[in-house]
């Protein structure tokens, strides 16, 4: 959210909710429901500019979903056979089914049918955009160049955002700390964030240490200079730390709670919200259709 909101004050920016590709885990209707207007709220209480970059839900923009299977076609199984994100996930005990294994063909018409030269993922997700550049250019190859080929945008400090239990912040994993959550439950799940055994004296390494890369998104530099020494020169516990951890987030976060509390009662302008820029994203999508039903051969 923070490479989006800094990137729109220099590019065209086109952004959705992925509410099909939240499919893959089965969600109820009602949390599918819920989930999409938080996150909506979440980004426009956090800054985003609705006026200026492109922002929708990503099922009504239907043309994607017809482009992902004209990908489909050109897509080698192998491919998607060695996708990190679809190996993991099964591997963890997921029961794999079909919208989860062509999930990279669906993200894939994402990008392309807006023709986006540069995409702003986490350093887990530079393997999706590398599936996205060898199905254009696939596609390409096949029937002409007509698709654009993404590269992607990664800021590398913040590219990858630890949950508390160390893996990749995800709902998936159940480790998130939401951003507009009660200031209490935040406290509590900072406070339960896996650090090692390491005794209180004993120096301690900031780079192994999931509070502290939590401590480089909100800290400042000299802050987190601090940190760092006492980290390398002992005699601290990780719950002092994590202690400053959950006062830092609650602070950082705390000017954007009262919009979001605004918001939440207005849900009507949120709902036209994401109508306005589905309206917007379809012509660009529809133009990229258009184009490919051409070069595959399906004419009028």
């Amino acid at each position: 959210m923070r490479q989006h909101l800094q990137l729109q004050a220099e590019h065209e920016g086109f952004y959705f909710i992925a509410d099909y590709h939240a499919l893959t885990s089965n969600p109820s209707a009602e949390a599918l429901t819920q989930h999409t207007l938080e996150v909506a709220m979440d980004y426009m209480a956090l800054g985003l500019d609705t006026e200026k970059t492109v922002f929708w839900r990503q099922s009504d923009v239907p043309e994607v979903v017809e482009l992902a299977w004209l990908l489909s076609c050109v897509t080698p199984l192998g491919l998607l056979q060695r996708c990190v994100s679809y190996k993991d996930k099964v591997a963890q005990g997921l029961s794999p089914n079909h919208g989860l294994f062509a999930y990279p063909v669906l993200q894939a018409a994402d990008i392309l049918a807006f023709k986006s030269n540069l995409v702003p993922v986490g350093a887990d997700q530079k393997q999706h955009i590398e599936v996205t550049r060898d199905i254009a250019m696939r596609f390409n190859n096949t029937y002409g160049e007509m698709l654009v080929i993404p590269e992607e945008h990664i800021i590398e400090s913040v590219a990858v955002v630890p949950g508390t239990d160390g893996r990749k912040m995800s709902k998936s994993y159940g480790n998130t700390v939401e951003i507009f959550e009660p200031e209490k439950s935040v406290k509590k799940k900072i406070m339960r964030i896996v650090t090692d055994s390491t005794p209180v004296e004993e120096p301690k390494d900031p780079d192994k240490c999931n509070v502290f890369a939590l401590l480089r998104l909100v800290a400042s530099p000299e802050e987190l200079a601090q940190w760092d020494s006492r980290y390398r020169n002992g005699g601290m516990g990780y719950g002092e730390a994590k202690k400053r951890l959950a006062e830092l987030v609650i602070d950082y976060f705390q000017p954007y709670r009262q919009k979001r509390a605004e918001l939440e009662n207005d849900l009507a302008s949120v709902r036209e919200m994401l109508k306005r820029g589905a309206r917007r994203a379809r012509a660009v999508a529809a133009a990229t259709l258009a184009e490919a039903r051409q070069a595959v051969g399906l004419r009028g």
